[in-house]
């Protein structure tokens, strides 16, 4: 009879034994807690944590209109090619997805130009970089952000003609591409924006 009263237990005695209830229950029924969210890294030469699976899912949810099996390939691409070169493909997906509107374009860069960064892409006179392919388009986006992340040589052969314009290492994260990749002040907050939308793919 006393055990039961409520008077006798703390605060701190009244959770131990709430939590060790739920541990009880939990193991006997086989139901766990939804695990942690992971967030993608800033970092542009960080470890990327998402599958083409999931960039591509990311992808749709913003233009359903797109053939799946392009951005499931292209994600694809920029997985293998970041690899290659040390970089972050989380970083580098999503800020095509930025650059591009999600494939979408609409600005100087057009869709046959397998531009997905805006690669000297300036004014009507200077529209921007062409490359022959999907992949040598993205070969060349993530030669670019290496450039800017890092002071080592590259892996593969360049195929990024404005690679030798950047100063080597002058961003490490998402937030120093503002003002030096891009001239919107607020590049780096938007980056951010998507690559916390990505953490719940």
């Amino acid at each position: 009879v006393h055990f039961l009263n409520m008077k006798r237990f703390t605060p701190a005695s009244l959770f131990l034994c709430a939590f060790a209830a739920f541990f009880v229950f939990s193991c006997t029924t086989g139901i766990r807690p939804p695990p942690a969210v992971r967030q993608p890294s800033r970092l542009i030469a960080g470890i990327a944590i998402k599958s083409d699976t999931q960039l591509a899912a990311f992808f749709l949810a913003h233009n359903p209109g797109e053939n799946p099996y392009r951005v499931r390939r292209m994600a694809a691409y920029y997985i293998a090619e970041a690899k290659t070169e040390g970089i972050n493909s989380d970083v580098a997906f999503v800020q095509m997805c930025l650059e591009t509107g999600f494939l979408k374009f609409g600005g100087l860069v057009t869709v046959d130009m397998h531009n997905y960064c805006g690669l000297g892409a300036i004014d009507s006179e200077h529209t921007g970089e062409w490359f022959p392919s999907e992949e040598i388009g993205v070969r060349a986006h993530i030669q670019h952000l290496q450039a800017y992340a890092l002071t080592t040589p590259l892996n593969g052969d360049i195929v990024d003609p404005r690679y030798k314009y950047v100063q080597r290492g002058r961003a490490q994260d998402v937030f120093g591409l503002a003002g030096t990749w891009a001239s919107d002040r607020a590049y780096g907050q938007k980056l951010d924006a998507l690559l916390e939308e990505l953490g719940r793919y």
